[in-house]
């Protein structure tokens, strides 16, 4: 039995139907990353399971008890927002024992408990400090030990790591990754970027418009995507689908295919005239351990190569592109995945 089972879940808002339909299975101490485009219903799912939405329809069972109806507080899960809603008035110490305390929980096991969060979290030297006299990656971690000293059955993570900039939302990305490994606790994280999903995830769960398209590992889906809408989402670059007859017909045949999916890595440059597709350079982005070259090809079509060396190439040259066709990926009309080469 899963330790975290959705059944049949639905939420309605009005006329609207945001979540479609949703089952799916969480196992003990799996890390889960819901993900999709923006108003695709994760953050609505996960805020179902949280006890923050009622359900319009299904049900919603942990550790073999329905939880469908039980208020939040009685869920035994914790929840870090996006916002880090820490009172700005207690120190970190104070912010993270707030739930023990309100529980009248023995004091030398909250300060037990503080003290080993603190420790997972390096925040011991700021146990005494006020939200406001940290920075923003500091006060995430503290919304994170807030969850931790809860000791709960799930943690839930609501686009932790969105107001963070570049270099901390790297750094506590593995904070959260290493967390997670010596928690061993069942985590689901709701993001949109793709990156965090593919780095993070045991399972990923990719949604678009309140239901499920595919569930599956991280590389499962870079290397079987179930259909055109994963395949470009899944990856960065996003897979390049072209109209079939971008490739020569002798170059491989799958029938009932109407488009073909490349990665940006299974492109490579040639001279002008070879390889299986004719293009002009429009832009290269030269980013140091690799480099991006975006093209369009003699029928219109815009694709993306990547490469590990750098090239002298600039906008207008004509280059040849060679395809390793033991990689394409074929689609059909409607954007199915009919056929993966690998």
């Amino acid at each position: 039995m899963p330790f975290l089972e959705l059944k049949g879940v639905e939420k309605q808002f009005g006329e609207v139907k945001t979540i479609k339909g949703v089952d799916l299975a969480i196992e003990r101490g799996q890390f889960t990353v819901f993900v999709g485009p923006s108003g695709c219903g994760k953050s609505t799912l996960l805020r179902l399971i949280a006890g923050l939405e009622t359900l319009t329809a299904g049900s919603i069972w942990l550790d073999g008890r329905e939880i469908t109806r039980l208020p939040s507080a009685q869920r035994d899960l914790a929840m870090v927002f996006q916002s880090y809603a820490l009172y700005p008035h207690m120190t970190v110490a104070e912010n993270m024992s707030f739930s023990l305390r309100l529980a009248k929980a023995d004091p030398a096991v909250i300060r037990k408990k503080v003290d080993r969060a603190a420790e997972i979290l390096n925040l011991g030297p700021y146990l005494q400090r006020l939200p406001r006299e940290m920075s923003g990656g500091q006060r995430q971690r503290v919304a994170i030990g807030r969850a931790i000293v809860r000791e709960p059955k799930v943690f839930l993570f609501d686009e932790p790591l969105s107001n963070l900039d570049a270099a901390l939302r790297g750094q506590t990305r593995v904070e959260i990754a290493k967390l997670h490994r010596e928690l061993g606790a069942t985590t689901i994280y709701v993001t949109h970027d793709q990156v965090e999903a593919m780095t993070l995830a045991d399972q990923v769960v990719v949604l678009r418009d309140g239901a499920i398209e595919q569930v599956g590992s991280p590389l499962s889906l870079y290397d079987r995507p179930a259909n055109r809408f994963v395949a470009q989402f899944i990856g960065t670059p996003q897979m390049n689908v072209v109209d079939r007859a971008e490739l020569p017909p002798a170059s491989v045949a799958v029938a009932g295919a109407a488009f073909v999916g490349i990665r940006p890595e299974d492109l490579r440059l040639t001279a002008p005239g070879q390889g299986q597709i004719v293009a002009q350079v429009e832009l290269v982005e030269a980013l140091g351990a690799e480099t991006l070259v975006y093209l369009h090809t003699l029928r219109g079509a815009q694709v993306v190569l990547r490469q590990n060396a750098r090239t002298t190439l600039v906008a207008g040259d004509s280059v040849g592109v060679d395809v390793e066709l033991g990689h394409l990926h074929w689609f059909d009309e409607g954007g199915k995945l009919i056929a993966a080469a690998h």
